[in-house]
């Protein structure tokens, strides 16, 4: 079985092009309200406040030429800070510091700004050994002009602790070839005791940091590691969000 890496800008555009016509055909609907749709089903994510808290993350270089350029997702948590997003740590783990964050973006659209990362926030586990159940990240975000980004666009709440499977959860992220977000509802099941898995099409490179979030808005999953996500597009993986990404969110909405 091939390997996708998620974070990769060439992987299988292909092949994404006939899975991802084949998901958005069948789920056409899906994408029309607010609501999760039909299990199992890939669709365009509609522009609503829910989707302005997940954005496409780009590295500096890019800042004046924003369309094809992004390569993984993130989306905005809950902190008292209110300058926090989540992702996964094979996202923002290398060596360039110079991020760029854009919430809601579409088409090369901004609405709601783009926004430098100024400070990374990443497990022990994964900054060590680069362990793939520890392949989970927060970065803080610059403010500007007096606001912080979730005055802006708002934040889900960052929750451990949730039992895998407990409820559906809906999945939101950019895919490195396409110019808007796309999103899946489904239940997610046990891959092992620290990974949980979720059977969603078309989930190719791009979408490594996508939240899984509950039906009580609350991020219960990061799409990342095993594999650095998964080795097909249809299935995905996240850690499991226990004691180590508490204590990293810890560290991060403190500022340590």
């Amino acid at each position: 079985m091939k390997r996708i890496t998620r974070i990769s800008v060439h992987s299988r555009p292909a092949l994404l092009g006939a899975v991802v016509m084949l998901a958005l055909t069948s789920a056409s609907v899906a994408a029309a309200d607010d609501g999760p749709g039909p299990l199992g089903v890939t669709a365009d994510a509609a522009v609503n406040r829910h989707t302005a808290r997940i954005g496409a993350l780009f590295g500096a270089d890019r800042a004046n030429s924003l369309k094809g350029g992004h390569f993984c997702t993130g989306s905005v948590v809950h902190s008292p800070q209110g300058n926090l997003i989540v992702t996964a740590a094979h996202c923002v783990g290398g060596s360039d510091t110079n991020l760029l964050f854009a919430p809601g973006y579409r088409d090369g659209r901004t609405p709601f700004g783009v926004w430098k990362v100024t400070k990374r926030y990443l497990p022990d586990g994964w900054a060590k050994d680069q362990d793939e159940d520890s392949d989970i990240a927060f970065a803080a975000v610059e403010g500007q002009g007096g606001r912080r980004i979730e005055d802006v666009v708002g934040g889900n709440r960052f929750m451990a602790g949730t039992a895998t499977g407990a409820t559906a959860v809906t999945v939101v992220g950019y895919p490195d070839s396409r110019e808007v977000p796309i999103r899946c509802t489904n239940k997610p099941t046990p891959h092992s005791s620290t990974q949980q898995r979720i059977a969603c099409p078309a989930f190719t490179a791009g979408t490594s940091g996508s939240p899984w979030i509950n039906g009580d808005g609350q991020v219960v999953g990061v799409l990342g590691g095993h594999e650095q996500g998964g080795s097909t597009d249809d299935v995905s993986y996240s850690v499991v969000l226990g004691r180590e990404a508490a204590e990293l969110y810890r560290d991060a909405t403190s500022g340590g």
